[in-house]
This record gives C-alpha cells, structure tokens and sequence, in this order.
C-alpha cells in the first residue's frame, strides 16, 4: 500500500475512534478543591479515563452544570449526563434515599460495603430510584468514615442546651435532632460558613475535620463534638442517566464500575490518613475545644433515633423493607463483627 494512503487510512481510523468516545458531563456534589469529598470526584474521573478509551468523564463542580440538590433529578431527565453526590440529598423526596448514605447508630464502613456488595444492599438501592420514576443508573463510588457530630458556638453542656438551636443538618440524623427540639436545614457546603457568620444558624454538622477545617467552621464555631453517630460511614454514589447508561456496551459499563471500586478505597483511606493532623491543628492553633458525648447522651440520641426509624417504617413501605434488609444483615453480622476485632484504646 502507498505510504501515504496509510497514513490516509491511520487517520479515518483514528478519527473514527475520536468520534465514537461517549463523553459525560459529571457534576460533582463538592468542589474539586475540597479535600476527601472533592477529591473524590476529581480522582473517579482521573480513573475512569486512565483505563477507558471508550468514555471520557468531565468533572464540574457544584453551580457549574445545576445546584448540588437539583443533581438527581439533573441526570434523570438528561439535561447532565452523570453526578458523583450522595443518596442522603434526595431524602425530601424518597424517604428511604438516607439508608443508602448514613445511618445513625448504623453500620461502619466494613459492614456497611458488606451489605452494600454482597447482600442486598445494592439491588435495593437501584431499586429505591426505579420504584420512584428515576431514569438513572446507581453505583457506589466512595465511602468515608465516621464524621464530627458538630460544631457548636456555645458549649452543651446538656441536651437541654440543644432546644431552640437553629443547626445545619444531613440525612436521618436531621430527624432526631428534631426530635430534640433542633430546628435544622440541608445545606450545601459551600453555604453554610456564610449562614454560620450572619447567624442564620448556630450550629453545622458537615463532614470530616480536614473537610470541616477547610470551609472555616473553626472561626466561628469553637467546639467540635464527637464522636459522628449520625454518620458512622457515609456512602457516595455516581448517577448515570439510564438511556446514556444502557447505550453504552458492557465492557465500558465494566470499567466505571471498577473505577467507582478502585475509588471507594482511595477515598476511604484518604480520610483516614488525613483527619488526626486537622484535629491537632484546630486544638493547638485555632482555639477548638473537642467535645464528647457522654454515654448518656449518645443513649438519648440513640433512643429517638429509634423512635424515628419505627415511623419512617410505618409511613413508608419501601424504607421498612430497606430497613428490615439491613437490621437481618446486621444482626448476623455481629457474630463475626463482635468477636473479631481488638477493643480499641481509649488513651
């Protein structure tokens, strides 16, 4: 073949390849910036086009596509392609969305990815969006640790002290603070330092210290109260709009599954590698006194959690049935969970 007919035919081939990538416009829940939970997003796409030829992610960071609480129904009906974010979001519309991202009292992240992968944890959570009219594919793609349980301009030095607070608040645990006589709104992050400065609330629960240290909670709020036992593990999704998820053939839906797999462990240890310097920062330089519950609070909290999931149960048919699934799959967890692990020190 003349030379230059192959490199003719090289560049119809190559051309052909260029055009059939599927390119997804994702938009990210947390700004890129923002360390564990931005960096999450960005790092799935980074791996996802480091293994793929046939799809290609691009990350945008909340606002820039649609506001982080507009994302689910975004993807579904097709106006953004994809979104990396978290189920506990879309609790105002599917009650049961919460048991998919944080559950007070819950399982840590061992058990929860258990449940999640090899019980019936996933099946339901797809289930969760078909039953509600959703158009989108679901898969885990990120889990962190226990978050802090709060940032408090004032000291509690009772659960008393907690009647009237007007407090930021995520997921199931918002529940039970409303119970304890919290008033509490969702907020993004990237809203709720304004909100804390101009007093438009007291408190805020967010995230993970190094998260929290990095949208400035500490100067306003002084005492951080742990430990997060209304987020033991938290529990990230990527959303895929369903028609874009079906066109695609098996081996590309193959490799962002395995990069949302590859990025549940990435995003786990990075949380647990990166926190404790926070916390030695907000006590030694920025003036954070760090809190604990005492056993006696935790059980209060613990008890109206309880109340609080027996009326999600009785309400809503589809969270008493997520809610059954996980309670049977705890409680023959806790042979193995109970008796396996090292107590942990307390000094």
């Amino acid at each position: 073949m003349n030379k230059f007919v192959t490199i003719a035919v090289a560049g119809v081939i190559a051309a052909g390849s260029a055009s059939a990538q599927e390119t997804f416009e994702m938009t990210s829940a947390f700004g890129k910036n923002l360390p564990i939970l931005g960096t999450a997003g960005v790092d799935f796409v980074e791996k996802i086009n480091g293994i793929s030829t046939e799809v290609e992610f691009e990350h945008f960071d909340p606002g820039e596509l649609v506001p982080t609480l507009e994302a689910l129904d975004a993807v579904s009906n097709g106006s953004v392609d994809a979104a990396y974010t978290t189920s506990g979001y879309w609790q105002g519309k599917i009650p049961a969305a919460s048991l998919f991202a944080a559950v007070p009292f819950g399982p840590e992240a061992g058990e929860f990815l258990g449940w999640m992968l090899y019980d019936d944890g996933a099946a339901l959570f797809q289930q969760m969006y078909d039953d509600n009219g959703y158009n989108v594919k679901v898969l885990p793609c990120g889990i962190i640790a226990p978050e802090t349980s709060g940032w408090f301009k004032n000291e509690i030095t009772s659960l008393e002290d907690l009647e009237g607070l007007n407090m930021r608040f995520f997921g199931l645990g918002a529940e039970v603070m409303q119970k304890l006589g919290v008033s509490t709104s969702l907020l993004a992050g990237g809203d709720i330092f304004p909100a804390l400065e101009r007093g438009a609330i007291d408190a805020t629960e967010f995230s993970m210290p190094r998260i929290d240290a990095r949208l400035g909670f500490h100067q306003i709020a002084k005492f951080n109260y742990f430990p997060g036992w209304h987020q033991p593990a938290t529990l990230f999704e990527l959303l895929v709009n369903k028609d874009r998820w079906d066109d695609l053939d098996e081996r590309s839906q193959k490799q962002i599954e395995v990069a949302c797999l590859a990025n549940i462990t990435t995003n786990f240890a990075e949380g647990e590698a990166t926190n404790f310097p926070a916390m030695v920062d907000n006590v030694e330089n920025n003036g954070v006194t760090i809190k604990q519950w005492t056993p006696e609070q935790l059980a209060v909290f613990e008890g109206a959690w309880n109340e609080v999931a027996g009326e999600l149960a009785a309400e809503d048919a589809f969270f008493k049935q997520v809610w059954d699934d996980l309670q049977e799959y705890r409680e023959g967890y806790k042979t193995w969970g109970n008796t396996i692990y090292l107590p942990r020190p307390r000094d």
